[in-house]
């Protein structure tokens, strides 16, 4: 604004020059021209007076005679020289070695050319110094007798032109330098409210509404900078109200739990949340402000869109999508943004992750095929037995036995798979409360190692319980605890090979114990080892059969641990064995 300020004053201090060169101009030819013209009008009135007097005393020859010019001469301030009507000098007040050449030539075409036709006039001589000549005929008796001429050099003119121009020169830069201090006041007198409005109509450009002007006017500047701190204000409170619905807006969008993706009516993404990002694995850089069709590589979603975009209508589609290694099901809200005056802006998507769900629904299904296929074997067992006894084999006391025995059992299997759907629900339950306490696990596993020395013979399989001799304490529930470990040895003993070995290892951490229960069995393929904690899925269907397996162990395994706040973790490779790692809570308590 000081760039402002500047013009102004430039065109102030140009426009004050010109005019005070304009008025010294005009008063130097004003004062020239009435001087010359005071100057003409003294030479004629005294050239005029000189004729007269002259022709009063009897004429040239007379006023000569008498000697009147010595007189009359100091008188004047000028030349006088007196002419014959020839043209003869008969009189000249300078001396004679001072009549020039060009003086003499003057005073000839005075009297020669104009004398005798005017009687009287004006002849000007430029040169270094301008001579002025006024002639006036001497008349006697009625006849021209001779001429008057009065004549003086103007150089007293030019010095007094100089003085004049000096004084005007002084008194106009006076009066310059009194203007240019009166302007500079004045424009920033006036140009200072408008420099701080400008200003401040910068900084609210800039974005910064909190900038504010100071206004010492009453005048239309003062109503100016009253005006741009009331836009100012209202501009801040509207920033203060946009960015809190913007953040409201951003905080939801970004933390919703579904994602969102934005398009607009050019089919260019223009918004995606963070869970799209997350489940999608895309990034933003790469992502935003590309074509659709481009970007989204699966060919279902972009059929949605191009319905959306063709159809103007709002579409709910699930869909399977292909990520990774893994597939996911969404169900796809899409629906068109249309503004206020039927205004095409774009189209919004939204990804429910249902996954899970299916996942569930999955399980759901499978839970109730395999209760109903665990529950059939046994009840069809026991009801063609009976059957069959009905039918007359109650009579062999043998058969009678044996098919009684085999009832016996599948009852037994049948109990047993109730109790622990029974247990398993009731775990599962919120309500179920764990009876923790302290937990001496290498007793634990000891009396688990008795219970199963039976079956250890018959398989010809080896159990080694590495522990130190000292008791290792854990947080938990003893019964639940032993629940678990007889599980996984069991399972262990059961897929490993006559012969074979399983190792339990106890391992101390500084608040956890970590207890390996590994075994050199058949192993899990890898895909499989997400589902092994399912509900009455079967890693090998006969063999697991066979050994009155009913499928949900390790589900009930995984949720013991879950309530006891522990972890578990298998490791396996196919033909090699497998390891089950189970962390749990180290009780202090057991060594105070």
């Amino acid at each position: 604004m000081t760039t402002y300020r500047k013009k102004l004053l430039y065109t102030l201090i140009t426009l004050v020059m010109v005019v005070l060169m304009a008025v010294g101009f005009l008063l130097g030819h004003l004062f020239k021209s009435y001087y010359i013209k005071t100057f003409n009008e003294r030479i004629q009135n005294e050239t005029f007076f000189i004729s007269t007097y002259i022709k009063e005393h009897g004429g040239i020859e007379s006023f000569l005679e008498k000697g009147k010019t010595a007189k009359l001469t100091p008188l004047l301030d000028s030349n006088l020289t007196i002419l014959s009507k020839s043209g003869e000098i008969l009189y000249d007040s300078t001396s004679s070695n001072e009549i020039l050449k060009s003086h003499a030539n003057v005073l000839r075409k005075i009297t020669l050319e104009k004398g005798l036709k005017n009687g009287e006039g004006y002849e000007v001589v430029e040169g270094e110094s301008d001579l002025h000549y006024y002639w006036k005929t001497v008349e006697k008796d009625g006849e021209i007798e001779g001429f008057v001429v009065h004549s003086n050099e103007i150089e007293a003119i030019h010095q007094v032109n100089k003085q004049m121009w000096q004084i005007l020169i002084i008194c106009l830069g006076v009066a310059l330098i009194i203007i240019l201090m009166l302007a500079s006041k004045i424009t920033s007198y006036y140009t200072r409210p408008i420099e701080e409005a400008t200003m401040a109509a910068i900084e609210l450009a800039k974005g910064n509404y909190g900038t504010r002007t100071f206004g010492r006017h009453t005048d239309e500047t003062g109503m100016l900078t009253t005006s741009l701190n009331i836009l100012a204000r209202n501009l801040q409170e509207t920033e203060i109200a946009r960015e809190m619905n913007q953040d409201r807006l951003e905080t939801l969008v970004e933390n919703i739990g579904s994602g969102v993706l934005l398009i607009d009516s050019k089919g260019y993404t223009t918004l995606i949340n963070r869970e799209f990002k997350k489940s999608f694995r895309v990034n933003a850089a790469t992502f935003l402000f590309q074509e659709y069709y481009s970007v989204i590589k699966d060919q279902e979603v972009i059929a949605i869109i191009e319905e959306i975009f063709r159809t103007e209508k709002t579409i709910k589609r699930q869909v399977k999508i292909p990520l990774a290694i893994e597939r996911k099901h969404f169900e796809i809200y899409g629906a068109p943004i249309i503004g206020n005056h039927d205004e095409w802006k774009g189209i919004l998507l939204i990804f429910h992750d249902i996954t899970e769900l299916k996942r569930l629904e999955q399980m759901r299904k499978d839970f109730v095929a395999n209760v109903s296929h665990e529950l059939r074997t046994p009840i069809t067992s026991i009801k063609g037995f009976s059957e069959t006894l009905l039918d007359g084999a109650l009579k062999d006391e043998k058969t009678l036995k044996h098919f009684l025995s085999i009832i016996l059992k599948e009852s037994d299997r049948l109990q047993e798979l109730i109790q622990e759907l029974l247990n398993l629900s009731k775990m599962e339950q919120q309500e179920f409360v764990l009876n923790a306490g302290v937990v001496d696990i290498t007793k634990v596993l000891g009396e688990i190692q008795e219970m199963l020395i039976g079956k250890l013979k018959e398989k010809e399989v080896s159990l080694e319980i590495k522990t130190s001799p000292e008791p290792v304490f854990i947080e938990g529930e003893s019964d639940r605890i032993k629940q678990v470990f007889i599980n996984l040895i069991t399972n262990a003993l059961t897929y490993t090979p006559n012969g074979g070995r399983v190792t339990v290892d106890i391992i101390e951490n500084e608040q956890t114990v970590d207890i390996t229960v590994q075994d050199n069995g058949i192993g899990i393929e890898e895909k499989e080892l997400p589902r092994i904690f399912e509900r009455f899925y079967r890693i090998d269907k006969a063999r697991s059969r066979d050994s009155g397996g009913t499928g949900i162990g390790l589900a009930i395994v995984k949720h013991i641990i879950e309530v006891h706040k522990g972890k578990i973790n298998v490791e396996s490779t196919p033909g090699t064995g497998t390891t089950f790692t189970v962390t749990l809570n180290k009780s202090l308590k057991g060594k105070m």
